[in-house]
Order: structure tokens, then C-alpha cells, then sequence
């Protein structure tokens, strides 16, 4: 476990892309500060040149001064850059270590699930990667931190909700009779 995990801190990402067979980005990440125009524009030409390619062709491709690695999943692409000198296939080990996250959390995850809950797709990640290097590869782990988050967030809700019945009720703006 330990040797696994050395080797994939071994890999610096410097962003990945979630997008769609239609082109539509649905979630980005970017670990190296650019400005929006280069990221757009990255992000454009990567989605035309990957949309572009055949489904037997080679993930790994050399973009600019970078590796492109990406792996379709049923509807979406995982595209992930990393430094010229970086394992691709310690990197394809990643993204497939992120969709078994994804799979797991939301229980055979889907294009939909990451559009309606993009923010747990991105908390997911941040459990998983953090400056682009591999934080943690254990499943168990980031799933337990992540369904502690949940409890954390559960709990702030129903606390808001409730101060929120108390406020009205306060008020005189709860609909029972009087």
C-alpha cells in the first residue's frame, strides 16, 4: 500500500477536465494559476482534439509542453495534463481511482450526477488530490471523510432549518391557526 501510494505521489497534474460526448465541459480543476483566456482556450482545443479522435486510438497524447491523459467512462471524458516527464500510466491509474470514488458515492455515478451535484464531485477530488499530487489512494478513507462532510453538512442544515422555524414562529409567520 505504502509503495503504491509513493508511486503515485510521483505524478504532478496540472489540471483535469470532466466534459461530455457533446463537447460541454462539466467540471474543471486547475493546480497552476493561468488566466481565464489560456484556460478557455486549453480547454477548447482539448475538447476538439479529443472529441476528435477514434475510440481505438492511444489515450495519451503531447499537447504543448504537456501530456494529455484522458479515458472516456460511458458519456463522459477524464482528461488530465500532466509534466512531460510523468507516468501516463500511473495516471490513467488515477483518474480510474476517481471514478471508483465517484462510482461509489453516488452508486454507479452518471453524467447527470455530476451536473446536479458538482460540488460533491469536486469535494471528492480535493479528498483525493490536493496541489495536483495524490493525497490519499485509499478508497475507504476518502469515502469515510467524505461521508463525514455529509454528516457535517446534514447537520448545519437541519440547525439552519430549525432556526428558521423558530424565527417565524417568532413572527407570527407559521400557517397554523391563531
Amino acid at each position: 500500500y505504502n509503495e503504491y501510494k509513493s508511486y503515485l505521489s510521483l505524478v504532478m497534474i496540472q489540471y483535469m477536465l470532466l466534459f461530455s460526448r457533446q463537447g460541454k465541459l462539466r467540471l474543471q480543476k486547475w493546480y497552476n494559476p493561468l488566466p481565464q483566456k489560456d484556460k478557455r482556450r486549453i480547454t477548447r482545443e482539448l475538447i476538439t482534439l479529443i472529441l476528435s479522435r477514434k475510440p481505438k486510438m492511444c489515450s495519451f497524447l503531447e499537447y504543448r509542453d504537456q501530456k494529455v491523459v484522458y479515458k472516456r467512462y460511458a458519456s463522459l471524458f477524464f482528461c488530465v495534463a500532466i509534466d512531460p516527464g510523468d507516468n501516463e500510466l500511473l495516471t490513467l491509474e488515477v483518474i480510474h481511482r476517481y471514478v471508483e470514488l465517484l462510482d461509489k458515492y453516488f452508486g454507479s455515478v452518471c453524467e447527470l450526477d455530476i451536473i446536479f451535484n458538482f460540488e460533491k464531485a469536486y469535494f471528492v477530488l480535493d479528498e483525493l488530490l490536493i496541489g495536483g499530487e495524490v493525497q490519499e489512494t485509499s478508497k475507504k478513507s476518502v469515502l469515510k471523510a467524505i461521508a463525514a462532510q455529509d454528516m457535517l453538512q446534514d447537520e448545519t442544515e437541519s440547525k439552519t432549518g430549525l432556526d428558521e422555524m423558530a424565527d417565524k414562529k417568532k413572527l407570527g409567520l407559521t400557517g397554523g391557526l391563531p
